[in-house]
């Protein structure tokens, strides 16, 4: 029951963000870019956010609002000024894509020219299922799992998760979209990256950097320099990462994920400091692990305590179980179907 109250939910939420984007594409097209296009879409701007809270699962709560508090929200922001990556006189189904999905618009001049991403050729969506189901077992451990063991099965967890949500809105995004539309990367191989810029800015949660770099970064560079621009980001990141957690837990912001990211700015700046000086140049194997040491550590002293605290894992744990117990029904009862 509360499985199909979700999805009368979902049903009605996607109704609503339709016809705002609707009403966006309109005043979009008539009124000129500045503060009166900003005040013409005010009204959606304000009630993206508010979305989310229909959901009473915390997975469907917590992606709705990343992809409408967030995403949508920035792309918003941005169409005010004309900056992009929204475009007015799209038609609607791909301006309603590139609005609300990680969907973005292809140069066909440069589209085959540029290097796709690597995002893991060798775990596609279904061995990343496959290996979410392997992971989640291991939580009927957790009482008697060192701390650390148990982070770092939260790590791969959140990972994996990730790449599956992002994959399978990329991949509804493309039943619909006609050429000219491309899925937005998601990750590329961060378990490779080699220094903090190279995780942040070119392998971990690419959607975020493409939205970031045009709103914050860019701006802020342009008037205050690298430094500032790069520190502004990641202080906007770790806002935004404890409005996320809020519509996670439902818990009140601890400034702990905004910590962490000010932190990783700060050493980003510094690693580019150093580098250019010629004083950090380790070889590539150790250059991988220190990078990635240094993010699961900072993960497990600021990131993770919010939602452990909150207990939201057990939620996710129990959501999931329930998931994959739907999952098996649907299946067994269309094996039954076609014999």
């Amino acid at each position: 029951m509360e499985q199909h109250s979700e999805l009368v939910v979902l049903a009605k939420l996607t109704l609503w963000v339709a016809m705002s984007m609707t009403y966006v594409r309109f005043a979009a097209c008539r009124v000129k870019p500045g503060v009166p296009r900003l005040l013409s879409l005010l009204p959606v701007v304000c009630l993206l956010p508010f979305l989310p809270f229909h959901f009473s699962s915390l997975h469907l709560r917590g992606i709705s609002a990343f992809f409408l508090a967030w995403l949508a929200l920035f792309k918003l922001l941005l169409l005010c000024v004309d900056a992009g990556p929204l475009s007015a006189p799209l038609p609607f189904l791909p301006f309603l894509a590139s609005a609300v999905l990680p969907v973005k618009l292809i140069d066909p001049l440069h589209h085959h020219k540029r290097k796709s991403p690597s995002i893991s050729p060798l775990l596609p969506a279904a061995a990343k299922a496959a290996l979410l189901s392997a992971v989640i077992p291991f939580y009927r451990l957790k009482d008697v799992m060192h701390p650390y063991l148990l982070l770092s099965v939260y790590c791969i967890h959140m990972y994996l998760a990730l790449e599956l949500v992002l994959a399978c809105a990329a991949g509804a995004a493309a039943l619909f979209l006609p050429r000219g539309l491309a899925i937005e990367p998601q990750f590329d191989a961060p378990y490779r990256a080699a220094s903090l810029q190279d995780f942040w800015g070119r392998r971990w949660n690419l959607m975020v950097s493409a939205i970031l770099r045009p709103s914050i970064y860019l701006p802020v560079r342009a008037r205050f320099g690298r430094a500032a621009g790069i520190l502004a980001t990641f202080l906007v990141s770790g806002l935004m990462h404890e409005v996320m957690f809020w519509y996670i837990t439902l818990a009140p912001p601890t400034g702990e994920a905004t910590a962490f990211f000010v932190l990783h700015g700060a050493c980003l700046v510094a690693e580019g400091a150093a580098r250019q000086a010629g004083w950090w140049r380790p070889p590539a194997a150790m250059a991988t692990l220190l990078t990635l040491g240094f993010v699961v550590a900072t993960g497990f002293w600021l990131f993770y305590p919010p939602i452990l605290r909150s207990r939201a894992d057990d939620v996710v744990l129990a959501e999931c179980a329930a998931a994959m117990g739907f999952l098996a029904d649907a299946g067994r009862a269309v094996m039954a179907w076609v014999r």
